[in-house]
């Protein structure tokens, strides 16, 4: 299938919208990939693009394209074919550069407590997503909804009414109706501001404590300015992007909760400035003479370089600030009180750049319906223009062509516009009633048919797929499988062995078992399962980087207690935070088995066991987890005998060369992975002194290398990997939200594609999508390598094209890479793969991915999440959905269709996106039938009267007709459904068809100008053959009729009858038989009474209507639709 698709050069048109969609992301990780001049072997490659990447430096790389073309051709020839609309489009670019100019970003000196020092002018740090402020809300608004050729054109023809030549009938029957759509629309988008405005307002006065020289002050959040000094109290949002200097932590760090940013829940540890935590008291801030170094604002969220440097003290202290020193925006802090230094504010946060503007959305079928109302207009022209050819051009002809066009306006109906948004409403009403999906909010009603039309659905992982808790499930000891039912033997075992270690201790006086001594030295003793339980479960709970903390109990004045080794360690009230939850998930799992983690710090930990007993073991060293390195390690000393060991855990990839020989470990950790499990592999190495007395020497010299430090330190790291002892391999569940499998199943037999964009690490990614089935079993995964060039991108990519029907896992990093090249060849590649994963990615790369969709598929794409992170992408779908989740509501209120739980959407899209799209089809089609059926009468009406520019139908009963008569039945198709719901949910394969657009598309379109066209020449000869005496006459039969006949095709129309139906039928009719005593100036009432009258309006009526009941038969016979075979 991929092989199929050549990879050709860009054409022009491509790489400048590749370097329109790539400048905004790339352009902050210009640094991150070097150009290498690789033209010479990438010339031998099939899949060759446009050199001009190449020859020209990265930085200019964006610029390029567009200064190639205009250096192309010059002169006369050059300015026709294109020239001059380069030349507008330049010129307004510049004139609006000139209005708008962005201040350009840089980077900042911020000395400390000193706002005033500052050489540039900052942004507000206020929040504003406001669309329109007091003076653009009506102009704003206006032109959203004359944009629509509809609209537009009945503004021009109400205008019109007021030149007294062209008057045709009562000005009301052009200006309510107008006067109506603009006014509901006015209201609607006020109040949606007015909501907005108040948010922002709540945001923008949240109060917090300024440090000043004077002491603390209370200062808005809007109020904020750089170089401010700012305290952030434990469980408050961070205001503005800030350095930590210092907090009450004794430790000199502090954990934030992240969600809002990057979505994933676990908390991250911050680390104060060394100086300025090192400093006594709180006011020595302004006693000392400091400043912050900041790189310019940047989009990456992940990185941030900068130096803390103080001047009054000699020598000056130089220190330098990563990520790890940073307190970014939107985020809360959850461990302790903070203070920072304000670096960035407003528009420069992280947060602020992370998120786009909302943009206005139209859905689908209103832009088909806007296509076929051009048309009919150009209908509108020509059959104006024959009438005033065959007219003969006589007199003022261009007054009567406008007369022709005015009488002729009802072909483009504009209660069509009125109609579809009261249909609109009515589906939301309808979705937020559906008690088979409580609580699911319609925030956008202007949208719901595009929920019947998706192909493309973008997922977040975290919160969206799955609850966000992990769940120790398994323990393997190679021989041994303890699962949840049996970990009271676990803890049974734990009980013995430590019991055991007490009670020798105490007879022998001794630090440590003597048992247990000689089997670091002679590891070929076959252990006993019990010891190698206790081994495993103590490796667990040393071999993390969790701390636990301490709340304080009610009555303690709201500081964290610290938690001090003769503190009560009770288990009431200690929670653990740690930067991933899979790791306090493992620490849960010892505390429940009987090894508890009470306390922890820079230096030691303590465990508490089953007895009581507290032990103690000194922290030698760390190796964090990195995605590099797959694995972390740390190496303990036990106080009480002395011991030192290297315990390491990781990955099975990494992990599987380190530890000695085993023929386990792989087929195990296969058949966790297919269960869905998270694996981890925990091994151990008892270390004498001198070697970690060598160790320690070779690592300190590696850390204070000046070149390759990475390199040197993973290599003297390395020397300690080898051959260590597996003790055990343990798998962890992140619980899926309900139903995510079937749910998921549905949308894939529902021909919808599903790519799911996470911001977490490949291999969870990966690990969820097999267990939510998002890939099936049967098919492969291909994980796209690392690539930073654009050789090793192409070579990657052409090994992807070779796979088939295998799903896609990458990196944002490798993604970047790919569409800065090969943009078009990668899309069209991800396109065919049944499922994309995309691990690692930012906020913006969402909804970059969302965009490049659109852009290269034409298809309609829906984004759902949950947390703040998601924003962005939900913004930049055609329909975005938020789901109500632990990560806040940020997204819900962003989103178009707020839901409660992930398998809510299978309803959402299955039943109410299908019913709303085929209904709004029918209904939009009805409208028009309904306006060209009376057009089709006023031409014949004309033609036989020596076209004279003369309506047939005055006044009130043009409006009656387009109101009362009709208006109740017309509607009442809203109500319409061709299957059950249930039916829907079990064949989701009708959901495919709609895909295709058939409901409301150019042949169905002109099926009903066809059948207007017939029924309005059968209504009007019809009349004027049968009427006797009186002109009047023809009006009572055609207009009778014509309303029967309406009455009729909606009853045509309905494939399944809701009582509201028939009471709309009968009302209507009820409603034009009541009228006509008092529409004497139209009707003769004494021939309405007569039987005269009736015969010939009922055999007008039949004629006009059997055949079309005859045909629907015999379609229903012979070519059924897919839905009717099923319900039969």
């Amino acid at each position: 299938m991929a092989d199929q698709i050549p990879l050709h050069p860009v054409p022009r048109s491509t790489q400048r919208r590749a370097a329109y969609y790539t400048s905004a992301a790339t352009a902050q990780r210009h640094n991150r990939y070097q150009v290498e001049d690789e033209s010479s072997h990438l010339d031998e490659m099939p899949l060759m693009m446009s050199e001009e990447g190449f020859e020209n430096d990265e930085s200019d790389y964006h610029t390029l394209p567009r200064a190639r073309i205009s250096q192309r051709r010059r002169g006369l020839e050059w300015f026709i074919c294109g020239g001059w609309k380069f030349l507008c489009t330049s010129c307004s670019d510049w004139l609006i550069n000139i209005c708008r100019r962005k201040k350009e970003l840089k980077a900042r000196t911020v000395w400390l407590g000193c706002p005033e020092k500052c050489e540039e002018k900052y942004p507000k740090n206020a929040i504003k997503n406001q669309k329109y402020n007091v003076f653009t809300f009506i102009p704003g608004v206006l032109y959203e909804q004359f944009k629509f050729f509809l609209n537009l054109y009945f503004l021009v023809v109400s205008c019109s009414q007021f030149v007294p030549a062209l008057k045709i009938g009562y000005l009301y029957t052009y200006w309510a109706p107008l006067g109506f759509v603009l006014t509901v629309t006015v209201v609607r988008e006020a109040v949606d501001e007015f909501r907005r405005y108040k948010r922002d307002k709540e945001m923008n006065s949240q109060l917090y404590s300024k440090l000043t020289v004077r002491g603390k002050v209370q200062v808005k959040s809007s109020d904020i300015q750089v170089g401010d000094l700012i305290i952030v109290e434990k469980n408050q949002r961070i205001p503005s992007d800030m350095v930590f200097l210092r907090t009450s932590e004794k430790t000199g760090s502090c954990f934030i909760r992240t969600d809002q940013l990057d979505g994933e829940t676990d908390w991250k540890l911050k680390v104060a400035v060394s100086c300025t935590q090192r400093l006594p008291a709180l006011g020595d801030l302004f006693s000392i003479n400091a400043y912050v170094y900041a790189q310019k604002p940047q989009l990456d969220i992940h990185s941030f370089e900068g130096t803390f440097t103080r001047e009054d003290s000699d020598p000056a202290v130089h220190e330098s600030l990563s990520i790890e020193n940073t307190l970014w925006a939107s985020t809360v802090v959850a461990s302790g009180t903070v203070i920072g230094v304000v670096i960035y504010t407003g528009k420069e946060t992280r947060s602020v750049m992370n998120t786009s503007n909302p943009k206005n959305k139209v859905g689908l079928l209103d832009l088909e319906l806007n296509q076929l109302t051009k048309a009919l207009f150009l209908a509108l022209v020509a059959l104006s223009v024959v009438m005033v050819t065959l007219q003969g051009f006589v007199g003022p002809w261009y007054r009567n062509l406008f007369r022709f066009l005015l009488l002729f306006s009802y072909i483009i109906p504009i209660s069509l516009r009125v109609n579809l948004d009261m249909g609109k409403a009515a589906y939301g009403w309808m979705i937020m009633k559906d008690d088979n999906i409580p609580g699911t909010v319609v925030r956008t009603s202007t949208i719901p048919e595009e929920l019947g039309r998706l192909v493309y659905l973008l997922t977040d992982k975290t919160g969206t797929l799955t609850q966000n808790e992990m769940i120790f499930k398994r323990l393997h000891l190679g021989t041994v499988s303890y699962g949840t039912d049996t970990m009271d033997e676990i803890q049974s075992h734990i009980i013995n062995s430590y019991s055991q270690v007490h009670s020798q201790n105490s007879g022998n006086g001794m630090s440590s078992t003597p048992s247990r001594k000689p089997q670091s030295c002679a590891p070929k003793v076959r252990k006993s399962v019990s010891s190698r339980i206790h081994e495993a479960v103590k490796a667990i709970a040393l071999c993390h980087n969790v701390t636990p903390v301490y709340e304080s109990r009610a009555g303690v004045s709201g500081e964290t207690e610290y938690a001090e080794v003769d503190q009560d360690f009770s288990d009431e009230n200690r929670t653990y935070q740690a930067s991933s939850p899979d790791e306090v998930a493992l620490v849960q799992w010892t505390e429940s088995v009987g090894l508890t983690l009470v306390n922890r710090d820079l230096t030691s930990m303590q465990l508490k066991t089953p007895g009581g007993h507290i032990l103690t073991y000194y922290i030698l060293q760390i190796f964090p987890f990195t995605s590099e390195s797959k694995r972390m390690g740390i190496i303990v000393r036990d106080e009480s005998s002395g011991e030192i060991t290297f315990y390491m855990k990781g990955a099975d990839v990494a992990m599987s060369t380190i530890v000695q020989y085993n023929d386990w470990l792989e087929e195990e950790c296969g058949n966790m992975a297919r269960e869905g499990l998270r694996t981890l592999v925990v091994a151990k190495k008892s270390l004498t002194e001198e070697q970690y007395q060598d160790f320690e020497s070779r690592y300190n010299q590696a850390k204070l290398s000046i070149h390759d430090r990475n390199l040197k330190v993973a290599a003297v790291v390395e020397s300690l990997e080898r051959e260590m002892e597996l003790l055990c391999l343990t798998g962890v569940e992140d619980q899926l939200q309900a139903d995510v499998r079937p749910t998921l199943e549905m949308l894939r037999n529902a021909g919808i594609k599903i790519w799911m964009l996470t911001g977490d690490k490949l291999e969870t990614a990966t690990c969820i999508a097999k267990s939510s089935h998002l890939v099936s079993r049967t098919q492969d995964i291909h994980i796209f390598r690392p690539v930073t060039t654009r050789g090793e991108a192409h070579l990657e990519l052409n090994a992807f094209r070779r796979k088939h029907d295998c799903a896609l896992v990458i990196s944002g990093d490798s993604l970047e890479v790919c569409l800065k090249y090969y943009e078009h060849e990668f899309v069209e590649l991800a396109c065919q793969c049944p499922a994309v994963v995309c691990c690692r990615c930012s906020p913006t790369q969402k909804a970059h991915i969302v965009k490049l969709l659109q852009h290269h598929t034409g298809k309609r794409t829906c984004a759902i999440g949950d947390g703040g992170n998601d924003v962005s992408m939900i913004q930049a779908a055609d329909c975005g959905i938020g789901i109500e989740g632990k990560e806040g509501k940020q997204a819900s209120l962003a989103a178009d269709f707020s839901i409660t739980q992930f398998k809510h959407i299978g309803r959402l899209l299955m039943v109410h996106g299908r019913n709303s799209y085929k209904r709004s089809a029918a209904l939009g089609q009805f409208v028009m039938h309904r306006g060209l059926i009376i057009s089709t009468m006023q031409a014949v009406f004309s033609s036989v009267f020596y076209f004279a520019s003369v309506p047939l139908y005055q006044g009130f009963l043009m409006v009656g007709y387009a109101t009362i008569y009709t208006m109740f039945p017309v509607f009442s198709l809203v109500l319409d459904q061709d299957v059950k719901p249930e039916m829907a949910l079990l064949y989701p394969e009708l959901y495919k068809d709609l895909t295709k657009g058939r409901s409301l598309s150019f042949k169905t379109f002109l099926i009903w100008v066809l059948i207007s066209i017939y029924q309005g020449g059968i209504l009007m000869y019809g009349a004027l053959l049968l009427f006797e005496s009186e002109f009047v006459h023809v009006v009572a039969i055609s207009f009778t009729a014509l309303i029967l006949t309406e009455l009729l095709m909606v009853a045509l129309t309905i494939r399944t009858w809701h009582w509201l139906m028939v009471v709309a039928e009968f009302l209507s009719l009820g409603c034009y038989v009541a009228s006509l005593a008092f529409l004497n100036e139209y009707f003769d009432v004494a021939f309405i009474t007569t039987v005269t009258f009736l015969w010939k309006v009922s055999a007008i009526t039949v004629v006009s209507c059997l055949p079309l009941y005859i045909l629907k038969y015999l379609k229903r016979k012979f070519s059924p639709p897919s839905y009717s075979k099923l319900t039969s």
